[in-house]
C-alpha cells in the first residue's frame, strides 16, 4: 500500500519529456523514465484504499498495490515478479497503455491518481537493465503442437504462456518482422523496436518458433495448417479500416493511416520503401480523433509538414469528467497526446463533404460542421449546420476513423469460421473456441480493436483455454 500518509505528503511526478522541438528531429522514445528514488515516492503515494478499484481497471488485473509499496520499499526484483505475473510484456504496456488503472485510482476520485503507469514503465526498464528477465524454458514436454497465427500482443501472450506450459508452439506470422502492430503500428517514438526483438529471443529460448512472411490464407493452407498441429489459436488483428466514401476519395493523396504509418516503421528499421508516403512540406489532414490518428499527426510532424489539421466527427469532450458520476470507469474527456503539443490544429464536429484536385491529386478539403441531436427515441442524429460549409487546402489526407474488424477474406473465408454481428470471429471468454474444432481466437480478431493490455489479457486467457483443451485441464493463469 505505499506509505500510509504518502498520498497526503506527496504529490504526483510526470516522467519527463524531451522538448517537442527537439524531439521532432528523431524516431527515437523521447520519455524518460523515473528514477529509482522518484518512482518509489508515486509508489508511497497508493493508498490502503481496500478495494483496488485500480485493479478492476486494469484488462490484465495487475496487481497494483502489491509492486507499487514494492517499488516503494525499493524491492525491484519482486516488483518485476509480481508484475510478470500477471502482464508478459510489461515494458510495452507501460509505453503504450492509456493507463485506465489510474482512471480507477481510489485518489483520483478527488486529487491526481498514482502514476501507476510510469512506475509499471520503470519496473520493465530496471528489470532489463538488472538482468532478471531470463528465458524460462519447461520442465518438460507435453508433445502437443499449436500454431499462433498473428505475432501482435494477443499471438506473443498466447505463444509464451503455451511454451511454458510445455507445448511446441509456432507463430506464423504475415510480415516480414515479428510483432504485428506493436512493429508496423505503434511509432517508433513511441515505443522502439528492440523492445520486440528482445522478447522474441526469449520466447525462442523458450521453445517458440517464429515463422515470418507466412500468410495463413494466402500462402499457406489454413487447412493444412490445421491438419498438422493439435491447436490453433486465432490471433490476428482488426485491420480493416473504416473508409470514407465521399466524392474525391480516389484521388492520389488520399490515404488510410494504415498505410502511411508503417512505411516510416520499415524506413526506421533499414528499409528502403519505394514511393513512401511523405508529409514534408505538405498541407496534412487527419480524419479521426483517436490513438491512430495522433500517431499520424506525430508522423507527420517528423516529416516536417507545413500544418497538420485533426478533425474528429463527434463534439469536443469535455477538458475535465465529472469524477463523482464516471469514477471508477474511463471518463469521456478531452485528451491531447504528446504528438498534439508538437504542433497541430485540432477541430471537432466536422464532417468531410468531399474532396477536390487536379490531375488526379487531391488539393482540397470541404468539410462542414454538425451539430449533435437527441431524437425523442434517445438516439443521437447528426445534422449539417447550415451555411458552415468550408474548405482547407490539403495536400495529404489521412483517414484514422477506426477499424471494422478482422480482414474477411483469406484466413477467414478458407477456414468458413462463424463471425459475430461485428464481423469478427465468434468465440466466447471463457473457452475460447470459434464455431470449427482445435480453433480458438483471441486479441482484436475476436473482440475487435482494442488495446494492447486486452490484447495480452485475452492471450493469456486464450492459452490456458488452450491448454486445458489439449491436456484435460491447466496450471496456466487467467
Amino acid at each position: 500500500m505505499g506509505k500510509i500518509t504518502g498520498f497526503m505528503e506527496f504529490e504526483r511526478l510526470a516522467e519527463t519529456y524531451e522538448p517537442p522541438q527537439e524531439r521532432v528531429t528523431h524516431w527515437r522514445e523521447f520519455v524518460a523514465r523515473l528514477a529509482d528514488e522518484h518512482a518509489g515516492v508515486q509508489g508511497a503515494r497508493c493508498m490502503d484504499c481496500g478495494t483496488p478499484f485500480c485493479m478492476s481497471g486494469c484488462p490484465v488485473n495487475n496487481i497494483i498495490p502489491d509492486w507499487n509499496d514494492l517499488v516503494y520499499r525499493q524491492d525491484w526484483k519482486t516488483a518485476i515478479d509480481t508484475l510478470h505475473s500477471t502482464n508478459n510484456f510489461p515494458e510495452f504496456t507501460g509505453r503504450v497503455c492509456p493507463a485506465p488503472c489510474e482512471a480507477a485510482c481510489t485518489l483520483n476520485i478527488n486529487n491526481d491518481p498514482v502514476g501507476i503507469k510510469s512506475i509499471e514503465h520503470a519496473i520493465g526498464d530496471k528489470a532489463w537493465e538488472m538482468g532478471w528477465v531470463a528465458a524460462r524454458p519447461p520442465e518438460r514436454k507435453t508433445g502437443k503442437r499449436v500454431a499462433v497465427i498473428g505475432s501482435g500482443p494477443a499471438g506473443l501472450a498466447a505463444a509464451q504462456q503455451l511454451a511454458r506450459a510445455g507445448h511446441a508452439v509456432v507463430v506464423f506470422e504475415k510480415a516480414d518482422r515479428i510483432g504485428g502492430l506493436l512493429r508496423y503500428g505503434i511509432p517508433d517514438f513511441k515505443m522502439e523496436k528492440h523492445l520486440i526483438d528482445r522478447r522474441v529471443e526469449q520466447m525462442a529460448a523458450e521453445g517458440v518458433e517464429f515463422r515470418v512472411n507466412q500468410h495463413v490464407g494466402g500462402n499457406v493452407d489454413s487447412r493444412q495448417l490445421a491438419s498438422e498441429f493439435d491447436a490453433l489459436v486465432l490471433a490476428g488483428g482488426a485491420e480493416y479500416p473504416r473508409d470514407l466514401p465521399v466524392p474525391g476519395r480516389e484521388l492520389a493523396g488520399v490515404h488510410f493511416a494504415m498505410e502511411f504509418l508503417p512505411q516510416q516503421n520499415k524506413v526506421v528499421a533499414g528499409d528502403r520503401v519505394e514511393n513512401q508516403i511523405l508529409a514534408t512540406d505538405k498541407h496534412v489532414i487527419v480524419i479521426g480523433g483517436g490513438d491512430t490518428g495522433s500517431d499520424c499527426v506525430g508522423t507527420s510532424n517528423r516529416h516536417s509538414a507545413k500544418s497538420v489539421t485533426q478533425f474528429e466527427l463527434l463534439p469536443a469532450p469535455p477538458e475535465q469528467e465529472n469524477k463523482p458520476l464516471v469514477w471508477p470507469y474511463w471518463p469521456v474527456k478531452l485528451r491531447s497526446s504528446s504528438s498534439h503539443e508538437e504542433g497541430c490544429q485540432r477541430d471537432w464536429a466536422v464532417a468531410t463533404k468531399h474532396f477536390e484536385g487536379h490531375g488526379g491529386t487531391v488539393e482540397k478539403l470541404v468539410a462542414a460542421r454538425v451539430a449533435w441531436q437527441k431524437e425523442p427515441n434517445g438516439q443521437m442524429v447528426m445534422r449539417e449546420v447550415p451555411g458552415s460549409e468550408f474548405e482547407m487546402k490539403a495536400d495529404l489526407v489521412l483517414l484514422a476513423m477506426g477499424f471494422l474488424g478482422p480482414v474477411q477474406g483469406g484466413l477467414l473465408e478458407a477456414l468458413a469460421v462463424n463471425k459475430d454481428p461485428r464481423g469478427n470471429v465468434a468465440a466466447d471468454t471463457d473457452s475460447y473456441r470459434t464455431s470449427l474444432p482445435k480453433v480458438f481466437a483471441a486479441g482484436d480478431m475476436r473482440r475487435g480493436q482494442s488495446l494492447v493490455v486486452w490484447a495480452i489479457r485475452e492471450g493469456r486467457q486464450c492459452a490456458r483455454a488452450v491448454d486445458e483443451f489439449l491436456m484435460g485441464c491447466s496450471e496456466l493463469p487467467r
